[in-house]
């Protein structure tokens, strides 16, 4: 990842003048790398890092393993895809190992999150296996600590 990526990733709001003052290259420059980097599709969009739990109505967050059949033709992609749609899904990833598909899902309570697992993602062909794992507290989000102690706060010494 280039030095300007690294940038934008820490705080997306930077100006292209301070940017470009961090870099050492024109502002003009680094709106032109910026637009390119949006119209390859290497930046998808900007989003603002939230820390839910400090929310009054916190969403339920659960991460499920999805254990799939692959298909001939495409082999996970199609599936993934499908269950990628699901507007409850806001995140999925291929990975290694025991599971096929790593998803991050959230509902308003977690009877919904439940009914999305049993009801849609379950039932759908290709899948063989779920565990789901319901979030309970955040720590870190997209390299942002959710909690940043204070700085006259001394970690607690146990024996």
């Amino acid at each position: 990842m280039d030095e300007l990526l690294k940038l934008l990733k820490t705080n997306a709001k930077e100006s292209p003048e301070n940017l470009g003052k961090l870099l050492g290259i024109p502002a003009a420059e680094v709106t032109a790398c910026i637009a390119d980097y949006e119209k390859s599709g290497i930046i998808q969009g900007y989003q603002a890092v939230i820390n839910e739990d400090k929310l009054a109505n916190a969403p339920v967050t659960a991460a499920i393993e999805v254990r799939l059949t692959a298909e001939r033709e495409g082999g996970f992609n199609r599936i993934a895809e499908r269950i990628s749609r699901f507007p409850e899904v806001r995140s999925a990833f291929l990975m290694s190992g025991g599971y096929d598909l790593l998803l991050f899902v959230s509902g308003k309570t977690l009877n919904e999150v439940a009914s999305f697992v049993s009801e849609k993602l379950s039932t759908l062909g290709g899948v063989v296996g779920t565990a789901t794992h319901f979030m309970l507290k955040t720590y870190k989000r997209n390299d942002v600590l959710m909690h940043t102690p204070d700085e006259n706060e001394r970690p607690q010494i146990s024996p």
